[in-house]
């Protein structure tokens, strides 16, 4: 399986949901490079489920913070655009996400989620008597997560199994620290946090970094 980071996010348009109700195309490498923003775009497997509202009410706490970083925040999953917008209808009191103003994406026909390779399939057989490719698994998404820079690079991948919910505040701090590679041409190293001393990238900088710590 082929990562994403390292490369440009792919260039699709995807079905997409806001608070207000309306259904619009959006494409996450073009957030990225025609806003000259940073783009967090987070995979869940299923509206109306268990752990999935934590998350999304999660990111939607911490929304200021990575707008204060110059991020844009995508949610998606494999539910319809009318789906999200129930879900987004639905109190927090009731298992909804009422109140999460950022877009949804709505991979209802799986063409992105197909591309990165994040869809739960255990196994596909082909079936001779209807010609048709049957498949073992739910064929919804994993929790992944991209980062991807201004000019549309993905510079984080990560994927969790469905019951483990994700840590915003990680996400924060790989922003922080890519934002200061871009700055200062240092590297960050393990555990590094905004304000803490990065490291000049040769052995060198190693060494009087690993001296002092």
């Amino acid at each position: 399986m082929a990562t994403a980071v390292g490369k440009k996010f792919p260039d699709l348009n995807v079905d997409a949901m806001n608070e207000m109700g309306d259904t619009f195309k959006l494409n996450v490498l073009e957030e990225a490079i025609n806003n000259k923003k940073k783009v967090l775009l987070f995979w869940y497997p299923k509206d109306f489920t268990f752990v999935c509202p934590t998350e999304l009410h999660a990111f939607q706490a911490a929304l200021g913070e990575f707008e204060k970083r110059n991020t844009i925040v995508i949610g998606a999953s494999c539910d319809t655009p009318e789906v999200h917008f129930a879900w987004l209808s639905t109190s927090k009191d009731n298992g909804g996400i009422e109140g999460v103003t950022y877009p949804i994406l709505a991979d209802s026909n799986r063409n992105l989620s197909s591309i990165l390779g994040i869809l739960d399939i255990t196994n596909e057989t082909f079936d001779e008597v209807s010609q048709t490719i049957q498949v073992e698994g739910d064929n919804v998404t994993y929790r992944a997560t991209y980062l991807i820079d201004e000019e549309g690079t993905v510079f984080h991948e990560g994927v969790n199994h469905m019951p483990v919910g994700r840590n915003v505040n990680e996400f924060l701090r790989l922003i922080d620290a890519y934002s200061h590679v871009q700055k200062n041409g240092e590297v960050c190293p393990a555990n590094w946090e905004e304000g803490k001393e990065a490291m000049s990238p040769n052995a060198k900088g190693t060494a009087e970094y690993l001296a002092k710590n």
